[in-house]
This record gives C-alpha cells, sequence and structure tokens, in this order.
C-alpha cells in the first residue's frame, strides 16, 4: 500500500437536513471544511424556495453521505471533472 487515501464524499446537514456534498480524503478536512466561516456565508446566501439555506443559529454539522447522496454527486461531477471536489448542491437552488 502506498499510503495514498482515496477521496470519500461527505455532507454537510444544516439543522439535519442534507445541503452539500463533497468529497475530501479525511474526516478532519471534511471537518474543518464544514467549521468553516466561508462555507456558512455561502449557505446563508444561497436560497432554495425564497429562503437561506442557512442563518446564524443553524448547526452544520459533516457526515459520510449516504448511497443516494454519493450518487448524485459522482453523476453532478463526472461531466465537470476539472471541477473535482467542488460541492454539489443536494437540494434545489434558486435562481
Amino acid at each position: 500500500m502506498d499510503g495514498k487515501l482515496s477521496l470519500s464524499v461527505f455532507t454537510i446537514e444544516v439543522d439535519r437536513n442534507p445541503v452539500i456534498a463533497f468529497s475530501t480524503r479525511k474526516y478532519s478536512d471534511a471537518e474543518t471544511i464544514c467549521a468553516d466561516q466561508r462555507v456558512r456565508d455561502k449557505l446563508s446566501s444561497a436560497r432554495s424556495d425564497g429562503r437561506p439555506l442557512c442563518d446564524e443559529l443553524a448547526t452544520l454539522r459533516v457526515r459520510l453521505s449516504n448511497s443516494d447522496e454519493k450518487k448524485l454527486y459522482r453523476e453532478q461531477t463526472a461531466a465537470r471533472s476539472a471541477d473535482a471536489g467542488l460541492p454539489v448542491y443536494l437540494i434545489k437552488i434558486d435562481g
């Protein structure tokens, strides 16, 4: 084994609702991304059905994606292989 980790797909939940899937190699990296204020800011500015995805009181947590989330992530990123690792929204976004 060469010590390289493969990419895993993680999901960020906002108040227990899955919102974004993304890939990274380690769970600790996924936790760092989830805790980044820029992620919260991006979620606060994005809207679904006219409502922000996140507010200052929302609880964000990260977990491994389930099989449906992984499938959607892989379908969305297959067409944009140069953008691998970029997040995929798991819900309908306005605009």
